[in-house]
């Protein structure tokens, strides 16, 4: 068998990945936070976040043990066809719900659904489990009040980086809990599948502060736990899942590694490898990030389509 790495490239014109090539040529590679004090200077520095119109409404989820701040966005137009939880990235140590409200404003629209964004709580002052905690505790909220909330019960997931770990850890333990099927898919951007530094892509971020904020106090032996590097899940029963990742992406080799794990574990997964791209290259400010974000929109508008349909089915059997 042959197997070439362009085989899985998305189908994007070639002007756009000369364009990208272009731009991170000219631009700085980047690094994170060596330690706490660094972090602290870059979380200074952070621009504010820029501001959605209308803006979102702000609530707190509560559930045992746990008060979880969220950001909702309601298309215009008319009641959601569904509801969307964004999970947002930042190495688990930085940035917030609000500095997502732009693109979660843009997300509403496009698929015409309730977005809720969750501003779950940040390494290292509150390291792991605090992040799925929060994110675990929206989700079932969601299972159990979308339908009043929002009119509909559909619903899907999505997170980049930092935030797509933590959407499949969520998904796993609702899976684990027996609702994961009130989920009709989960885009996952460029994830962050092994904090336990074992495999290829792990061993070439095992240096980073992210890590040790995140998971310092775990024993080394222990952060294969799938709520923590998910690569090392039973990973059977899960929702469609769309993975998407840069082909320049450091963590390219754990990200074609899930894909196949997923698969093999007999869920319907999609795998979009972008050329040219590197980590986080959805937020750059490209046409191929672009087209990117609209395949992932043109993606969970099907399974929100989908999700809508069986519903419609279910109910004239009953």
């Amino acid at each position: 068998m042959r197997f070439a790495l362009e085989a899985l490239f998305a189908d994007v014109p070639a002007e756009q990945v000369a364009e990208a090539r272009d731009f991170y040529r000219s631009r700085a590679a980047g690094r994170g936070p060596a330690g706490f004090e660094e972090l602290t200077e870059a979380r200074a520095k952070k621009p504010a976040p820029r501001a959605a119109v209308p803006p979102p409404a702000e609530e707190t989820v509560e559930a045992p043990g746990v008060r979880v701040p969220v950001r909702i966005f309601l298309p215009s137009g008319g009641p959601p066809r569904g509801v969307h939880l964004e999970i947002h990235g930042g190495g688990f140590y930085m940035d917030s719900a609000a500095h997502s409200d732009v693109r979660n404003r843009a997300l509403a629209e496009a698929l015409h659904t309730a977005v809720v964004g969750v501003d779950y709580r940040l390494a290292p002052e509150d390291p792991w489990p605090a992040a799925p905690d929060d994110c675990a505790a929206v989700a079932l909220w969601l299972v159990e009040q979308a339908e009043v909330r929002f009119g509909t019960a559909r619903l899907t997931l999505g997170g980049s980086s930092a935030g797509a770990t933590l959407a499949l850890a969520t998904l796993l333990r609702l899976r684990d809990r027996g609702v994961v099927d009130r989920f009709a898919g989960a885009a996952l951007r460029f994830g962050t599948w092994d904090l336990s530094t074992r495999t290829p892509s792990g061993r070439l971020i095992a240096d980073e502060y992210f890590i040790q904020a995140y998971v310092g106090h775990v024993p080394d032996r222990d952060r294969t736990l799938p709520d923590i590097s998910p690569l090392y899940a039973d990973l059977t029963g899960l929702p469609p899942a769309l993975l998407v990742v840069g082909a320049e992406d450091i963590l390219l080799e754990d990200n074609l590694t899930m894909a196949g794990r997923l698969s093999a574990a007999g869920n319907d997964v999609e795998l979009r490898v972008y050329p040219a791209a590197p980590h986080g290259f959805t937020g750059h400010p490209t046409a191929l990030a672009a087209t990117a974000l609209d395949g992932i929109n043109s993606w969970l508008r099907e399974r929100i389509s989908c999700a809508s349909e069986s519903a419609e089915h279910g109910e004239r059997i009953s």
